[in-house]
């Protein structure tokens, strides 16, 4: 039975690589390439194929990406493009391919230019005239919402949160009111700190999927309340450890609605309070966490200014 079922998938797979032949790959463009976030198989017929016939890689660390290539065989000169070179690599990239080479683009893991470098090379490339050509694949906020359950049409990807307490909850602050699922990213040392954030400012009643591991050998996927969060984080240290996605529910129409008018009493009263005063007399009325529209009154401050 295994043999047979082997047999028919690597007949498939040479079929596949037989329509590939057959494909257009242009020269002079840049290839956007996902690779897997954890488990090696995570990766396109397409992308090796790419990966193969390319000239040269840009790539966030040359160490992973070569490890990655050797496991399918693939040798290809590979260079840095990550965070603090982005900008001077991009001007390297528009000329070779204006000399006619086919470049990739890829990260450590998952989709370049999603909290990824890469968004400052593909502007560049398109600012010059030329040709970006993605490949999709492997995406860590794509699989947590497939499996989140939450029943909701959009999505507010916003990825790392600021690492400073009161600046994090800033941000959040801006976030109540939205009605789309809202998507996080978070790395170990500072999820704890991420999670009281979320209660503080969201309040203990909304649903919460964490992700952590999303295909790898430990890959943990947990759902339950912002108030239970923590718990569950602390029960088990191991639960702590891995790369995090945090889906938090978007805000129900009636909370919007409740938001809004919040929003709306703050307003008012910063023209005459300070921030606490106003947050203070806010919850009053409404009966809404005083941190949260402490918060909420920060953001409302801060756009009035710029």
């Amino acid at each position: 039975m295994n043999q047979s079922l082997n047999f028919s998938l690597m007949a498939s797979v040479s079929k596949l690589a037989d329509e590939l032949e057959l494909q257009q790959f242009p020269q002079s463009a840049l290839y956007v390439i996902a690779t897997p976030i954890g488990n090696i198989s995570d990766i396109s017929l397409r992308a090796l194929k790419v990966l193969s016939m390319v000239e040269e890689i840009a790539c966030e660390d040359t160490r992973n990406t070569s490890q990655l290539l050797t496991r399918y065989g693939i040798s290809k000169k590979c260079f840095a493009a990550h965070q603090h070179n982005e900008r001077s690599v991009a001007e390297k990239i528009v000329q070779q391919l204006r000399d006619g080479s086919r470049i990739a683009l890829v990260s450590d893991a998952g989709t370049p230019g999603i909290s990824d470098p890469g968004a400052h090379i593909v502007d560049a490339v398109l600012e010059a005239g030329l040709q970006v050509i993605p490949l999709p694949g492997a995406s860590a906020a794509i699989a947590a919402l497939s499996c989140s359950g939450f029943i909701s049409d959009d999505f507010y990807f916003v990825g790392f949160l600021p690492n400073k307490n009161k600046q994090r909850e800033t941000e959040l602050g801006k976030l109540i009111s939205i009605q789309a699922t809202l998507v996080f990213y978070e790395a170990p040392h500072r999820i704890m700190e991420t999670i009281g954030s979320l209660v503080s400012v969201f309040g203990p009643d909304r649903k919460i999927l964490i992700a952590r591991e999303i295909s790898k050998l430990f890959e943990q996927i947990h759902r339950g309340s912002l108030g239970s969060a923590l718990t569950w984080l602390q029960e088990d240290e191991n639960r702590q450890r891995g790369e995090f996605v945090l889906l938090i529910e978007g805000a129900s129409r009636t909370n919007a609605d409740e938001d809004s008018e919040a929003e709306r009493i703050l307003s008012i009263l910063l023209e005459e309070c300070s921030v606490s005063q106003a947050a203070a007399l806010t919850a009053r009325i409404t009966g809404k966490k005083k941190n949260a529209l402490y918060e909420l009154a920060l953001a409302i401050q801060k756009k009035s200014r710029d």
